[in-house]
């Protein structure tokens, strides 16, 4: 469950309420894909902006919709009792493992994110992954404070940022980190650009945005990374690199979100307010790339 390919899906919204079966049809396609697990509620699934109620009704459609494969659920909250709360949502709705953010308004020091994982993981009956995304939370992990949050009962796997393009430098970024926590805790890479490159560098796993929407695609790069194939893996992704490149100039929730709507998957306006997602000059960007890629294929 904690290693190969972790596809984020959406989730789609329509006028501003949860559009569950869009979000079947999405999880399913995810399945069908071959994807190793399914991670509900990341950031891509907006999970931040959705109210308790909202994220329950995810999650139990995640699992309902997923069949055997593997669902990990997203907690992230700013309050440690509300990430109580919503881990045993989680695990009532039948979660395989749960995905823990550091979710922050006033800045987190290292004792009070340790002390979160701790608080959760104290409560916990399934495993925990790790989630570093400083992007989004304005909180970033420290390689001393992974170390110390890996010690922790129940923690599965971390989930880095991004590693660089640069196969030595990849390598020796994930080596340093191996030392440091326990064997039996997975590395998974983060940042679909580097994908291919933090699976052929030793990640155990790859935590992806546009695996939740093109999984295929995603499958490729995981299956030949994991294979030995660099080659493969690094030309596969390189396929990609228009979209890798919209990722970084716009963010992939805009971007992914507005790669939906274009191929029909979600409704158009499905994120949430006060998010507008992609201009106009952005989105015949994107469909020029998309159909370039045959992402409609």
């Amino acid at each position: 469950m904690f290693a190969g390919l972790s596809a984020f899906p959406l989730t789609p919204l329509v006028r501003d309420e949860f559009d569950e079966a869009t979000y079947a049809r999405l999880v399913s396609r995810l399945v069908a894909a071959g994807v190793d697990s399914i991670g509900a509620l990341g950031s891509t699934g907006s999970y931040a902006y959705l109210d308790r109620d909202e994220r329950r009704r995810v999650a139990r459609a995640a699992v309902r919709n997923a069949g055997n494969v593997p669902v990990i659920i997203g907690i992230g909250a700013l309050r440690t009792s509300q990430v109580q709360a919503l881990a045993h949502d989680a695990q009532d709705a039948g979660a395989a493992g749960v995905l823990l953010s550091a979710v922050s308004y006033q800045p987190l020091t290292d004792d009070d994110v340790f002390g979160l994982f701790s608080d959760v993981t104290t409560e916990l009956s399934v495993p925990l992954v790790v989630y570093d995304n400083p992007g989004t939370t304005h909180f970033r992990f420290t390689d001393d404070l992974f170390a110390r949050v890996a010690t922790l009962p129940g923690v599965a796997s971390i989930k880095i940022s991004p590693v660089s393009t640069d196969p030595a430098a990849a390598r020796a970024r994930v080596a340093a980190l191996r030392e440091l926590i326990p064997a039996h805790v997975t590395i998974g890479v983060s940042g679909d650009g580097a994908g291919a490159a933090g699976l052929t560098a030793g990640c155990d796993a790859w935590y992806s945005v546009i695996g939740g929407l093109l999984p295929e695609r995603a499958v490729a790069i995981t299956r030949a990374a994991r294979s030995g194939d660099a080659a493969a893996a690094a030309a596969e992704s390189a396929t990609l690199q228009p979209l890798w490149d919209l990722f970084a100039a716009h963010g992939s929730l805009r971007v992914t979100a507005a790669l939906a709507e274009y191929l029909g998957l979600v409704a158009g306006e499905s994120l949430p307010r006060p998010i507008l997602g992609l201009d106009a000059e952005a989105r015949r960007r994107l469909a020029t790339v998309a159909d370039a890629l045959h992402l409609g294929d």
